[in-house]
């Protein structure tokens, strides 16, 4: 069937036309008998895998559903006016009425039987599937749309894929729900934004014999984030390549130079689980050991196999491809290929703008240094980030803790709302990731899909791509990789610490010549270990102890990678409705007005004492279990001394706070309540005290730190904010209480930085991009008032 051959042509033919029984090679095209021009048939997917066969590359063996069998199934079950009416109407830019469309289609689609003919031959070639493996096989379900996968469009992850699939009567149901994902929202929306007619569009499905993964990832035969045609970029965890490709497991990342296939880099992340195959099919989790988890996923002689086979691939097509790969039995696999869409540079698909032509789209607040350029991903929600690729730069209204996995994957992040204190704001400056913040209209002005150039620094996006920021950016790694960065370590009196929440970055920065971690955050790693389940779920599972215990194993990542120098760990401090957005959140978290002085902090604690336990009980592992007594403990938002009071009982039962070399036991200054607690604190065994400059600004001036439209009003170095740290500082030094400080404030005006110095903060935590010129503003601040003391000094004897 040619290419103009769509579902409208296919109503006007008569039966006789439409393929039927007899005619099988309409409805099943094997691999061996599929190309890269075959599109129109098999879909992007399907003629990718077909092309890659034919081209002897290692791919498991399938067969393709034709986009011909979906046009036949609607046109039998008389729903293609119906369904293409429906979409043509539905306005796309209104969320509850698209939501409302698409499920209507969807469940139509779901619920029509499917004809007995096309039945026939799908399982059919299941049964010729068998005999070839001489098994029957589990098979990965695969969407494979008509306009997917080209160097213009990229459907990736918005149709939907099953994995481990098995027996006849679960793949025609398998393949029915793939041809229903062609309607679901974030698809239609796409299309629509995209000027694709519903009337061209199919669906095809891809049936794969399923790897069983031992290992498994992507490549990219282009750098990602600089689009250095010389590297090929291959990621890899254990087990199915889901959580690669999703994003939720931080996989390890090599390179690899494309001429010599010599490794150039090598970072080995922390996998604390891995997707299997279910004894009955699907998918499941599977925690690791921390010596497996902290092991690398491949051996040299694999990556530089899968360097090989992505250099034939390229060769191939003739352009850089993104691949999904997966090894069982030593045996590497090719189970997906397309071309690069987006890159950290410009390229040759994308277009490039010459300075006098720039055009703004949007302006907001550059909240994390940096430039990139890339295809821009306008995402409504969370439930929409299987639709982002690695190197896509994210778009949306603001982020919350459950976003860290695919922030993690962005070249850069715009947001409409927040400041410079915001979800956002804070999460990139640790990533490293060029971030603007409180555009207003971004997700409106910026088109999904359209290339775009981040200028952070600025707090600007311009259309297109700009060679010339362009070609600044660097892998943003590569800051942390270098300790001293050029710059000889500087003494000091005051400690430099750090602000993490990141375990893949705790052995780079524990190489910079820091004093320690004065700010842990617990958040990332209670959702990297939940997968996003809300804890209180896995307690009502019975999973309480697994998670105590991965906490242990993340906690033992900061102290392991630091020892001796301490760490403090902050205990988590979600907000009501960054849990409601875990998964079962809403059965265990209240709806609050405003979160931000809601449900937090210290009086969680006292009110759910059986997850502090929790943490508390990773605390003593990690310290008694592992002999690493430098992770200590940090309360956040103490709003009351009996609040304070309670939690110190909790930490009293642990024995913590005794024996030979006791844990430190810090409070955050948030509340300006603690200026007057400060000695009633220090008499329940508090020993440090931090401040916590974005809170305490929010609650001294009144101004809800997430909101841009008061942002102007946000200032740490107002008068009355400097002065509720000075009180802060200098009742600690009379107490003789350790003082830090862990907010944003020092990260950007150095000026307050000298300011704290010259107070007597013991030390100050700040962001690991900004470390070294922090250190060489407290060396700067430390000279100042030496000679000011010396010259005070020399005056009697001048007088004399």
């Amino acid at each position: 069937m040619k290419q103009s051959d769509t579902a409208e042509e296919l109503e006007d033919q008569d039966e006789s036309e439409i393929p039927d029984q007899d005619s099988r090679a309409d409805i099943v095209r094997w691999f061996d008998q599929l190309s890269k021009r075959d599109v129109p048939v098999a879909g992007g997917k399907g003629a990718n895998l077909g092309e890659l066969t034919q081209a002897k590359i290692p791919v498991p063996p399938g067969f393709v559903i034709t986009a011909q069998t979906f046009f036949r199934f609607l046109h039998e079950s008389g729903m293609r006016e119906k369904v293409i009416d429906r979409v043509k109407t539905v306005n796309v830019d209104s969320h509850d009425e698209l939501q409302a469309a698409a499920d209507t289609i969807m469940s139509l689609i779901a619920s029509q039987p499917m004809p007995e003919s096309l039945a026939n031959d799908i399982t059919s070639a299941y049964a010729e599937l068998e005999q070839k493996v001489g098994i029957e096989p589990f098979v990965a379900v695969r969407s494979s749309a008509t306009a997917e996968d080209s160097a213009t469009t990229s459907f990736a992850g918005m149709n939907e894929t099953f994995l481990n699939v098995k027996g006849p009567d679960q793949l025609v149901d398998a393949v029915k729900r793939c041809w229903a994902s062609l309607y679901g929202a974030r698809v239609i929306f796409y299309r629509r934004k995209q000027n694709i007619p519903e009337e061209n569009i199919g669906i095809a499905v891809a049936v794969q014999v399923m790897i069983n993964s031992e290992k498994s990832g992507v490549m990219f035969t282009i750098n990602p984030s600089n689009s250095d045609p010389s590297t090929i970029v291959i990621e890899g965890a254990y087990g199915l390549g889901d959580s690669v490709v999703s994003g939720s497991v931080s996989p390890d990342h090599y390179e690899v130079n494309k001429d010599s296939l010599r490794i150039t880099k090598q970072i080995i992340s922390t996998k604390n689980f891995k997707d299997v195959r279910g004894p009955n099919g699907g998918v499941e989790h599977v925690d690791l050991s921390h010596d497996e988890a902290t092991s690398a996923s491949l051996g040299d002689d694999e990556v530089i196999e899968l360097a090989r086979l992505g250099k034939r691939i390229e060769d191939h097509y003739g352009k850089p491809q993104d691949i999904e790969w997966a090894i069982e039995g030593g045996s590497v696999y090719i189970v997906q290929t397309r071309p690069v869409t987006a890159t950290g540079a410009s390229s040759e698909a994308q277009a490039e703008v010459a300075p006098h032509e720039r055009t703004e789209i949007v302006r907001g607040l550059g909240a994390s240094p940096g430039m990139a350029s890339g295809t821009a991903r306008v995402l409504a929600g969370i439930e929409e980030s299987d639709r982002f690729r690695k190197g896509d730069i994210l778009v949306t209204r603001m982020t919350a803790p459950d976003w860290v996995p695919l922030m993690r994957l962005s070249s850069a992040i715009i947001t409409d709302e927040g400041g410079m204190t915001a979800h956002a704001a804070i999460v990139s400056r640790e990533l490293g990731i060029p971030c603007v913040v409180g555009t207003r209209d971004g997700t409106s002005r910026i088109a999904d899909g359209e290339q775009v150039t981040v200028d952070a620094r600025e707090g600007v996006v311009y259309r297109g791509i700009i060679p010339e920021l362009a070609k600044e950016v660097k892998p943003r790694v590569s800051a942390l990789s270098n300790p001293a960065m050029g710059i000889a370590e500087v003494a000091t009196g005051t400690k430099l610490y750090v602000n993490l929440g990141e375990p893949d970055m705790a052995h780079d920065v524990a190489a910079m010549p820091v004093d320690g971690v004065g700010l842990l955050r617990a958040e990332f790693m209670v959702l990297a270990i939940t997968n996003n389940v809300h804890p209180r779920a896995l307690i009502r599972d019975g999973r309480g102890d697994e998670l105590m215990n991965k906490l242990a194993d993340g906690l033992r990542t900061f102290a392991e990678a630091f020892n001796p120098r301490p760490v403090v760990f902050r205990a988590t401090d979600f907000r009501s409705n960054e849990y409601r957005n875990m998964e079962g959140g809403d059965q265990f978290e209240p709806k609050e007005a405003n979160p931000m002085i809601g449900y937090r902090g210290a009086y969680r604690y006292i009110s759910e004492p059986d997850l502090f336990d929790l943490e508390l009980r990773a605390l003593a592992k990690v310290r008694n279990d592992y002999r690493l007594r430098n992770v200590h403990l940090m309360i956040p938002f103490a709003r009351t001394l009996w609040e304070m009071e309670a939690v110190a009982k909790l930490v009293e039962k642990t024995d913590l706070l005794h024996g030979r070399d006791p844990m430190e036991f810090w409070v955050m200054a948030e509340v300006p309540s603690i200026v007057f607690r400060l000695a009633d604190y220090a008499d329940l065994g508090v020993t440090g005290v931090s401040i916590g400059s974005n809170d305490l600004t929010q609650l001294v001036l009144g101004v809800d730190r997430d909101s841009e439209k008061v942002a102007p009003l946000f200032d740490e170095r107002d008068f009355a904010v400097e002065e509720t740290m000075r009180l802060i500082i200098e009742g600690c030094r009379e107490l003789g209480l350790t003082s830090s400080i862990c907010g944003q404030a020092p990260s950007v005006y150095p000026e307050l930085t000298e300011k704290l110095v010259e107070w007597g903060v013991t030390s100050i935590s700040v962001n690991p991009d900004v470390a070294i010129r922090t250190r060489q503003i407290i060396a700067s601040a430390e000279r100042r008032l030496l000679l000011e003391e010396a010259h005070e000094n020399m005056l009697p004897d001048i007088a004399a």
